[in-house]
């Protein structure tokens, strides 16, 4: 076991000040990916500042009539509050949909947002992955690729974002609120928050180094049928092979993303534009220019018909 020093911040200030005044020092919330991390050796820092208990964890109407999430709200509590379910059901559904109880009871929504894929190569410190060590290589590209992604990856790197919830965050235009070693704070929209491996896959989101989400926030409702439906190898706890998340208005219009086929959750805004032509339509646009391998091109028809039978449920 590498050791580590450990420190618990009271404020999101003293937080951003700990971790930048300590090179190699993380940020730890719910822990439930890092630790996992770190007893692999994938993750190895050398001081934790606890953030849990920072005072983050409200969630409030905001003046524009939509919502905003403190960081520190469990995905429990987010999924059960009353004007999620109401207003916001896709995120409800997705994250219901992400995990177990156990776990969603100590998942955070900023440490969510920050999960590490779940490629088997980048957990197996025996072969070689860009994202692990710059440079080494993808082992994926010649492996198992089964699981993983089929647009938006490059020669670099093939591997998936994991999680549910930021695909409904994606569909609902959230935008993540951090702070800066400055004590300044800024606003990045969800559709720029996460990055496409291109040749530096280890960059994973814009957050600057050092720098602490503070909260989500949502615009007003959208309305509409809100669908999340999640493909997995076996109905319990597992990860998407596909998912869509979709809002659906009376008028056939609305919005999809795709969760499991690409390095961030996935939109396409033009394919919402086809949504009255159909899933075919859609998939058409949001899968244009993909990339699959041989053992997970199965996947874009997938989504086809897994948002084929989000539609239909919509509509029922």
């Amino acid at each position: 076991m590498r050791p580590f020093t450990y420190e618990r911040a009271t404020t999101p200030e003293a937080a951003v000040a700990a971790v930048h005044a300590t090179p190699g020092a993380r940020f730890l919330a719910g822990g439930t990916n890092l630790l996992d991390l770190m007893k692999l050796e994938i993750e190895t820092p050398n001081h934790l500042v606890d953030v849990r208990h920072l005072p983050l964890g409200d969630i409030t109407d905001t003046a524009e009539g939509g919502l905003r999430i403190g960081a520190m709200v469990t995905n429990t509590a987010l999924a059960a509050h009353a004007r999620v379910r109401h207003d916001y059901g896709v995120l409800s559904r997705a994250i219901v949909a992400g995990a177990t109880g156990q776990l969603r009871n100590k998942a955070t929504v900023g440490g969510n947002l920050l999960q590490r894929n779940r490629c088997p190569y980048f957990y197996n410190g025996d072969f070689p992955c860009n994202k692990r060590v710059p440079g080494s290589g993808c082992s994926a590209l010649g492996g198992v690729s089964r699981s993983l992604g089929v647009i938006g990856t490059s020669e670099h790197c093939i591997a998936t974002y994991p999680g549910d919830m930021a695909v409904a965050l994606r569909l609902l235009d959230a935008v993540v609120e951090v702070l800066d070693a400055a004590g300044r704070t800024r606003r990045v929209p969800i559709a720029e928050f996460f990055r496409l491996p291109g040749t530096t896959p280890g960059i994973e989101t814009a957050l600057e180094p050092g720098e602490l989400i503070t909260a989500v926030t949502l615009p007003p409702p959208l309305g509409g049928v809100h669908r999340y439906h999640k493909v997995r190898d076996r109905a319990s706890y597992a990860f998407a092979i596909v998912s869509v998340a979709a809002v659906l208005q009376p008028d056939d219009t609305g919005r999809v993303a795709f969760g499991g086929v690409a390095p961030m959750p996935w939109r396409v805004e033009a394919a919402d534009a086809a949504l009255p032509q159909g899933a075919r339509a859609v998939a058409a646009l949001a899968f244009q220019g993909a990339a699959p391998r041989s053992d997970n091109a199965f996947k874009i028809p997938l989504a086809e018909r897994t948002l084929a039978l989000v539609i239909a449920g919509g509509k029922g």
